[in-house]
């Protein structure tokens, strides 16, 4: 038996004690909301969700209808319907994985408007939605996935409906499903108002210890050798989890939660300055879960402790530089303010089945008192951040790179300041009209957004212009033979809404690291001009990416990405001193643009230079004899305004006396300049707003390059 057709048992999975317990919590009530699974890769997040399926109980339907209704109380509002009660058919629960590519389509289902208009008829194709209902419902990379695929989801979630709605035809069905999403910090975060619908969130991490590593690489191959095998190994494991699963359902509606249980929550939320009240309601769900896994009938205070764990966290972020996490010393003395409740007399519980799977490393969760994992001092260390995994440093000690002079780079370096207070920037956008991802910077045609026109449709027909498709078939009604009051509707006359929205962009930052840049407060101001960019990137949907140049050489410090937090944490990091190889720092810009632009076409691009413009070292190979660093830097400049890419100069050059060599850059560029007196809001986001509209007055990038020569 292959591997697609044989999922890793989940109490095979070692360790992740946290992430088995909020997955199996779920299990038991569905009404927690979900779980969001945090964490590097490789660290059994997609393993542990698929495997999470095999535990669930059977699901009775109704035959043949494709929403699966329940028999005994099939939905009134079923498409496949109306259904009379009776007797049903038993299929396992579904796991159905959302691609991070799907359409909303795909999602939500398809209404057939050619038959809507035509016939009159909800000719209705079920969607993801529609197959998960009463099951699973996995995204995986949830924070790539779309944002207006993410509301949707959400909503059908919190609802527990889906609706379809097309040009006043609507179609409604039952969507229940219990919703977990993975995701990688460093690809990205989620918007603080999609976090806060997820129920729980977990962080995980690979284990550090090498016995429980050895544990997970000899229980990995033995799957991989005979899945088959494997799975009868764990088979009585996985039937005792699947029995306390089922145990702990029947028993949730007899769980008390007490007033002293309700005011923990309460003090909790309103201690950690949460936002609204969903973070009670999924606490009070989440211990009143906990307790029925533990077979108890009351909530106990470790059950809200373990509540506050798994639902708070997440919660209380309030941008992308917030580190998740929970003070656990501050969570304790607000649950120690209120005095436990009497217990309740318990009833002998049931067996819990078996325990870890023999080894003490991968069973399930531990059944003793409240079923409550290990806890631990914080958030896991993400690996992400650490000095290994940054992009190798250029090497200096290259023959062709340029001998150092008396202020070289090595002895000059200075140890990384930190950046001055962030503040919020006005919007930036790039000029004309895109065709990028979905985000909230620039204009752009888009799926959604308002109407501006009209298209035949290319491909499936998701957005009809109705007044356009009428305006097409109307002529043809007499010659189609119409004979009644309504229109004789072809495929051919059908008309594809075009929208405009907004779009995300790749802003790159080049930003000069040498020494004529490392007075403290200087590189402080600088730092907190970019976070303050950084920060309006992440509420705009952009990528971002990072280079520096200093000593020898340039540096790709952050490639493009949608992890702001990432960048801000290698901006925090940089260190300053060397030579000033500004046409090292321009070519890498233009090779990082060159290959996102294979990737990812459709995305426009911004490059940000903070630099004083000073080039004291050439820091590339090859060039014309007698070629100054200057020179160099001033072509580098021109390749990049042929190109037509959008560029700001930021001039960080100060004191008396002043050059002006960040002007001279901007003029090789055909990009404006603005001092660094003038970083504040207004006057910034002004100037790259004033980019974006030199540049769209630009008619090609020849003449951008005539322009800047």
């Amino acid at each position: 038996m292959s591997t697609s057709t044989t999922h890793f048992p989940f109490t095979a999975v070692v360790g992740q004690d946290d992430l088995r317990l909020a997955l199996l919590l779920n299990a038991v009530s569905p009404a927690v909301g979900g779980v969001l699974v945090r964490g590097e890769k490789g660290t059994a997040k997609s393993t542990a969700v698929r495997a999470l399926s095999a535990l669930l109980p059977q699901v009775d339907v109704v035959p043949g209808c494709r929403f699966s209704c329940a028999p005994a109380a099939p939905d009134p509002g079923c498409p496949d319907g109306p259904h009379e009660a009776g007797a049903g058919t038993a299929r396992p629960a579904r796991m159905v994985e959302l691609p991070v590519g799907a359409s909303e389509d795909r999602l939500v289902g398809a209404l057939d408007i050619e038959r809507a208009l035509a016939e009159g008829v909800k000719a209705f194709e079920p969607g993801l939605l529609a197959d998960a209902h009463r099951g699973i419902l996995y995204v995986d990379e949830v924070n790539l996935l779309h944002d207006h695929l993410v509301d949707v989801l959400l909503d059908a979630a919190a609802m527990g409906a889906s609706y379809v709605e097309r040009e006043g035809v609507s179609v409604r069905h039952a969507a229940r499903f219990l919703l977990v999403g993975t995701m990688n910090p460093e690809e990205g975060e989620l918007r603080p108002q999609l976090l806060d619908r997820f129920g729980l969130t977990v962080e995980v991490a690979a284990s550090r210890e090498p016995a429980q590593r050895v544990e997970v690489v000899r229980r990995r191959l033995a799957y991989e050798d005979d899945p088959a095998a494997f799975a009868v190994r764990w088979a009585d494991e996985e039937h005792g989890v699947r029995a306390r699963v089922v145990a702990a359902r029947a028993l949730l509606p007899q769980v008390s939660l007490g007033d002293t249980a309700l005011l923990q929550i309460a003090a909790a939320c309103a201690g950690f300055e949460v936002d609204g009240m969903r973070a009670d309601i999924v606490m009070a769900r989440t211990a009143t879960a906990l307790a029925a896994w533990a077979g108890r009938t009351a909530v106990r205070k470790e059950d809200v402790r373990q509540a506050a764990l798994l639902a708070l966290p997440h919660r209380r972020r309030r941008n992308p530089f917030d580190a998740p996490g929970l003070d656990e010393e501050m969570l304790d003395r607000i649950l120690d303010g209120f005095p436990d409740e009497e217990p309740e007399p318990e009833p002998d519980p049931e067996p819990q089945g078996p325990d870890d799977g023999g080894d003490g490393d991968g069973g399930g969760p531990d059944g003793d008192g409240g079923g409550v994992p290990p806890q631990h001092d914080g958030p896991p260390a993400r690996e992400a951040d650490s000095p290994e995994a940054a992009p190798d440093a250029p090497d200096t000690g290259r023959e062709d790179a340029p001998q150092p002079s008396p202020q070289g780079s090595g002895a000059a370096e200075q140890a990384p300041v930190a950046a001055t207070e962030p503040f919020r920037t006005k919007v930036l956008s790039v000029p004309g009209l895109g065709e990028g991802a979905a985000g909230r910077r620039s204009r752009a045609r888009t799926s959604h957004g308002r109407t501006t026109g009209s298209q035949r449709p290319r491909g499936h027909l998701t957005k009809l212009h109705l007044a356009a498709t009428v305006h097409a078939a109307a002529p043809h009604q007499k010659a189609r033979g119409r004979d009644g009051r309504g229109l004789v509707i072809r495929k051919d006359d059908l008309r594809q809404a075009t929208r405009e929205g907004r779009e995300g962009n790749l802003v790159l930052f080049v930003v000069d690291a040498s020494g004529s840049m490392a007075a403290r407060q200087r590189m402080s101001a600088v730092k907190g001009a970019v976070m303050s960019l950084l920060l309006d990137a992440y509420q705009r949907r952009d990528k971002v990416g990072l280079i520096t140049f200093r000593g020898s050489g340039a540096e790709l410090a952050l490639p493009p990405t949608s992890s702001v937090d990432a960048a801000a944490v290698r901006l925090e990091r940089l260190p300053t001193g060397g030579r000033t190889p500004l046409a090292a720092g321009l070519l890498k810009a233009h090779e990082v643009l060159r290959v996102e632009r294979l990737r990812d076409p459709s995305r426009r691009p911004l490059l940000v230079v903070v630099t004083d413009g000073r080039a004291t070292s050439a820091g590339v190979p090859g060039g014309r004899t007698g070629d100054t660093p200057r020179e160099l830097s001033g072509r580098s400049a021109r390749l990049l305004a042929a190109e037509g890419i959008a560029s700001v100069v930021v001039d960080c050059e100060s004191g008396p006396v002043r050059l002006g060599l960040a002007g001279v850059l901007a003029a090789d560029l055909g990009a404006p300049a603005v001092t660094l007196d003038g970083l504040r809001a207004d006057s910034l986001a002004g100037l790259v707003k004033n980019v974006r509209t030199a540049v769209t007055h630009t008619a090609s990038p020849n003449s951008v390059s005539r322009r800047a020569a």
